[in-house]
């Protein structure tokens, strides 16, 4: 893999395997691990039982964080090592527009611009997309305490909002991998086709359906 000296985001719904694949894509290849901080976000839990009454603080503490974590990628030596990230700043207002009120989304608005202009855009972007029931199925196999609260809907509302988010995006090249027939996690075969595919992409959008004869 000639990925040397890149940013390399892997993105997808709750569930879909960023954080395993952006894991296993440092290790192979040498590179920094940037993870977003998920289970530290004091709301979190509490969200998943009253999303109205916490969305917009537990969205709040998301984005300073995901913010402050960019401010420190921004002082990385690319040309030293590869950066892998298991998100992008941007997905941020997806969460944001699913769950604040009108009144929240206008504050959150003034806020999130205010932060945008200084990240900077991933030299690649992996999206791993998945059926809703697929989701499902590896959120339960996860077990985390703090989604056993997850109502369904809420996440095929977050599947649809990131495959609307995804199709129209443009920020940086896109990877987009349907993830629902492979494992690659377990299966070596599984993760090398997807090496094969971030190693050789060049630029614009590009769709890939392993698994599928």
């Amino acid at each position: 893999m000639i990925l040397q000296g890149k940013h390399i985001a892997i993105e997808g719904v709750i569930g879909v395997g960023k954080t395993s694949l952006a894991t296993m894509l440092s290790e192979k290849m040498n590179g920094k691990l940037v993870l977003e901080i998920v289970e530290k976000n004091p709301f979190l839990s509490d969200f998943y039982k009253d999303k109205q009454k916490l969305a917009f603080q537990t969205q709040i503490f998301f984005l300073f964080s995901r913010y402050h974590q960019q401010e420190d990628l921004m002082q990385f030596d690319l040309f030293k090592q590869t950066v892998f990230t298991d998100y992008i700043f941007e997905k941020d207002k997806i969460f944001a527009y699913l769950n604040l009120s009108e009144k929240e989304i206008s504050l959150y608005e003034k806020i999130y611009r205010l932060l945008v202009k200084k990240i900077p855009k991933p030299d690649l972007v992996v999206y791993l997309q998945a059926s809703t029931d697929v989701l499902l199925e590896r959120i339960k196999l996860r077990g985390r305490e703090f989604e056993k609260n997850i109502d369904p809907s809420y996440i095929d509302e977050l599947n649809q909002a990131y495959n609307y988010f995804f199709f129209h995006y443009e920020s940086s090249p896109l990877l987009v991998i349907n993830s629902n027939n492979i494992d690659f996690v377990h299966n070596p075969a599984d993760f090398e086709k997807i090496t094969q595919e971030i190693s050789s992409i060049s630029g614009g959008k590009k769709y890939f359906n392993p698994g599928i004869e």
